[in-house]
């Protein structure tokens, strides 16, 4: 894009009558978006963790096809409540309120189990099956009941796949709306103290809700359209924290060139040319890495990635198009009290560039200490576990997962969940023979046929918990005892669970390289030299490490987790990654605007004062709303949030605010430019001559 043709736009958006137009056209265009959009309902989440393709998905498919019986099942798990053994009289009771269960909430029951050591009891509860919504209807109307008619002295808690997913349907109720409550007040009150004006926190917050309301309106239509499934809370919270970060950046440049010119509006034409390259980089980058996310295997993460691109872009669009109009309208006065105007003192160097300057000092000693600092923290990855069982998704505890614990404890550990083998009838005996002996396997049940196929069903019931590690590797033995046999398939929720582990890290293994790509590609291009853009890419590469490692240190303290989810190492790269190397860009454009006029040393210095407000604001105000997820019960999103937090205290801290300098410094002492020339350069220039005239030196 030519610079006449930016200049044109910036003119328009800011002069007396074009900021009324753009205004009155983007207020239409919205009103035309929600009455469109505002009656889709988002697209359910699914219950499902079979992975397409996948062994365990072939075994599903072929027992529900085969089976006449449309049945849902549950288990009501029963134990005291001081822990003691239950007594004959616990029994009868027990007896008697599964009769009346039966009745009153429509489920088959027969009698409850007892554990060998009498301090627990299961009954099997089932019903037929009408749809998906209605199975959960049904699993609450149980739970309803048993509150309703208690037995003294006894704990009633019901489990399985459906109850589990109730649990979680439960844990989102209201969520959403908890979510966008903590995320907007914390955007409100960390720009109410970067302006430390009562007026001017209100335009950017406002527009940024807007976007968050366009993009999930635009979300709800991708994910109905293309059957995706996403989080929206995780949607809101990259829409206001990237949104916000970039109205921080045109308002910062706004400022700084209202000291320098009388006319506001030109001021803000002037700062919206001057932003614009790093503004529409930084979103660009995210967005391409965020569309990667299409390539993954995994539903959540495909339909996730999708949306939270479109949203990104509308999010920019909302930056660049409603703010500078709405703030052309208001004018200087925005910033009361703190009112900017020509003449007034701008501070030449702050805290940030005066860091800048110490580290420059011995830039060679300072950036190899750093770089061995954010190795130190990425060692952390070494001892980190990836994967947690189904009873550990839930923050809080949950009836579904308390009920499997108990269940785990007092009965055989995997009668509940066997391992379901699928073959044909001349293979049964061999792999009876061959399973009986493997290490972990209890026992094996006797074959039967499945429905009218010509597939025979053995469960392999295991003697671990068949949640654990242990259980998956025993499915992963039995997959490799059978490698060599065709029409074997091994499924259950144990294969289902490791399928979709392995479909999680084969996106990881698959999408992260072409993120460090893609990001090497923007530098390349803002930077116009390949070799900063990879040091930089590596400098944020190993950040991004860094906080992996000490948001898995930290997770394990603040949440008791004694592993990551599978779901988080991508989400947390993709978002720490793109969403990092933002400051990186932020910082680096206003380091080769300066350059353009000043010695490198001074560029930093300045580039480090001028940006050190704004990008250490933008840093808390998105660690601030991904630490929002936190008020989220299930561990995944409170683990994402927690590491992305980190991740970008430390990008802003740490990186921005004196690894960059050294860098820079060390780049620049080969007596070689750092910087290519730009197609930007003319705009650069323009800057370097309001500069001049400014007489703002390093």
């Amino acid at each position: 894009m030519k610079v006449s043709v930016i200049s044109r736009v910036a003119q328009s958006l800011t002069s007396r009558r074009g900021a009324r137009i753009w205004v009155g056209a983007i207020i239409v265009c919205i009103a035309i978006l929600f009455g469109a959009l505002s009656s889709l309902e988002a697209p359910a989440r699914s219950d499902s963790s079979l992975v397409d393709g996948s062994d365990s998905a072939k075994v599903q498919q072929i027992l529900d096809e085969n089976t006449t019986s449309n049945n849902t099942t549950a288990l009501l798990v029963a134990t005291k409540a001081d822990s003691s053994a239950l007594t004959n009289q616990d029994k009868s009771a027990l007896d008697s309120q599964s009769k009346a269960l039966s009745e009153g909430a429509k489920v088959t029951g027969g009698r409850f189990l007892f554990s060998d050591d009498e301090q627990a009891a299961m009954l099997p509860l089932s019903w037929s099956t009408v749809s998906t919504e209605a199975d959960k209807q049904t699993l609450q109307d149980i739970r309803d009941w048993i509150q309703q008619n208690p037995v003294q002295g006894l704990d009633l808690r019901v489990t399985g796949s459906t109850a589990f997913a109730v649990d979680i349907t439960n844990a989102f109720a209201g969520a959403d709306f908890t979510l966008l409550a903590v995320t907007v007040s914390i955007v409100a009150v960390l720009l109410i103290l970067t302006y430390r004006s009562p007026v001017l926190w209100l335009l950017p917050l406002a527009v940024v809700g807007i976007a968050d309301r366009s993009a999930s309106l635009v979300a709800n239509l991708l994910g109905n359209l293309w059957g995706l499934s996403f989080d929206s809370g995780v949607l809101s919270v990259l829409v206001f924290g990237a949104g916000t970060n970039y109205a921080l950046l045109l308002i910062s440049r706004y400022r700084d060139e209202l000291h320098k010119t009388e006319d506001h509006r030109q001021a803000l034409s002037k700062a919206w040319t001057s932003s614009l390259v790093a503004i529409l980089t930084s979103n660009l980058t995210v967005v391409v890495a965020l569309l990667t996310l299409g390539l993954a295997v995994m539903d959540d993460t495909r339909g996730l990635g999708i949306v939270c691109a479109a949203g990104l872009l509308i999010a920019a669009i909302f930056v660049l198009l409603l703010l500078p109009p709405a703030l052309a309208m208001s004018g200087r006065k925005a910033f009361w009290p703190l009112i900017p105007r020509p003449g007034t003192e701008i501070k030449k160097e702050n805290f940030f560039g005066r860091a800048a300057r110490v580290v420059m000092l011995r830039p060679g000693l300072n950036l190899t200490a750093l770089v061995v600092l954010l190795l130190v923290l990425a060692s952390a990855l070494a001892g980190t576990r990836i994967g947690l069982s189904q009873t550990e998704q839930f923050r809080t505890p949950t009836q579904s997962a308390t009920a499997m614990e108990q269940l785990s404890a007092h009965f055989p550990a995997g009668e509940a969940q066997p391992i379901t083998v699928l073959a044909h009838a001349d293979q049964v005996d061999a792999l009876n023979s061959q399973f009986a002996g493997v290490e972990n396997v209890k026992r094996v049940g006797a074959a039967t046929q499945v429905g009218t196929s010509d597939w025979q069903q053995i469960s392999v019931i295991p003697e671990v918990d068949p949640n654990s590690a242990a259980a998956k590797e025993l499915v992963t033995e039995l997959r490799t005892l059978t490698a060599d046999q065709e029409q074997v398939l091994i499924g259950g929720q144990t294969a289902a669970q490791l399928d979709s582990h392995q479909m999680h890290l084969r996106d990881l293994y698959v999408i992260a390289p072409l993120i460090m790509i893609i990001c090497l590609v923007m530098l390349g291009w803002l930077t116009r030299s390949w070799r900063t853009a990879l040091a930089l890419g590596l400098v944020n590469l190993l950040s991004a490490a860094a906080a992996d490692g000490l948001g898995s240190l930290v997770s394990s303290l603040v949440f008791d987790a004694k592993a990551l989810d599978v779901q988080v190492p991508l989400l947390a790269f993709v978002f720490l990654v793109a969403l990092g190397v933002d400051y990186t860009i932020f910082f680096t454009h206003r380091v080769q605007q300066d350059a353009q006029d000043l010695e490198l040393r001074k560029a930093v210095v300045q580039a480090a004062s001028r940006t050190g407000s704004v990008i250490t604001s933008a840093g808390l105000v998105l660690a601030g709303v991904f630490a929002a997820l936190a008020t989220l019960p299930l561990t995944v999103l409170g683990q994402l949030g927690l590491i992305v937090g980190l991740g970008v205290l430390l990008d802003t801290f740490v990186v921005r605010t004196l690894l960059l300098p050294a860098l820079f410094s060390v780049l620049g002492s080969a007596k070689r430019p750092i910087f290519g020339k730009s197609s930007s350069s003319a705009e650069a220039t323009a800057y370097s001559s309001a500069l001049k005239e400014s007489e703002i030196n390093a």
